[in-house]
């Protein structure tokens, strides 16, 4: 913990924070998190629909994820700081991963949410350094809560 970081990156974090709690973000991120189940395109389209909130919040709550992964990818923050302090932009590309792949594939475009899938493994790798068995438990967590919400659906 001595390193010496620049405080503009520590205030850009803090920046970003603030961000998250704008009540449209806040209310998409809150959306995607916990209701958003979807494993195939197929399943995607049926929850959200082109043209639907549930499309806006996905997408609102996607873009923000990938284009704080640009800022931090790029060393605009550092990862150290960044990854002792949040989770929520793993989790979200844990639960979005798969729709993210086929939607590059569909559309020809590798870059679809690429910001996002990198600065995850990295977090991932920096996570399993140092607490070995987390991701594990955040995978674990994450199925629980899909289980949850299937068992609430019938």
């Amino acid at each position: 913990m001595t390193d010496k970081l620049d405080p503009h990156g520590a205030d850009l974090l803090l920046r970003l924070y603030e961000m998250r709690r704008e009540t449209r973000l806040r209310r998409a991120r809150e959306w995607l998190l916990g209701n958003f189940w979807a494993d195939n395109y197929e399943e995607f389209v049926a929850i959200c629909p082109a043209g639907t909130e549930e499309n806006a919040s996905y997408r609102q709550t996607t873009t923000y994820w990938d284009m704080v992964a640009a800022i931090v990818n790029r060393g605009m923050v550092d990862e150290n700081l960044y990854f002792e302090t949040t989770m929520e932009s793993l989790i979200t590309w844990l639960r979005v991963k798969n729709i993210a792949l086929q939607v590059r594939k569909m559309r020809k475009n590798p870059l679809i949410l690429r910001n996002l899938e990198i600065l995850a493994g990295k977090h991932e790798r920096w996570l399993a350094s140092r607490a070995p068995e987390a991701v594990d438990e955040i995978r674990k967590g994450i199925e629980t809560m899909r289980k949850k919400a299937a068992a609430e659906k019938y």
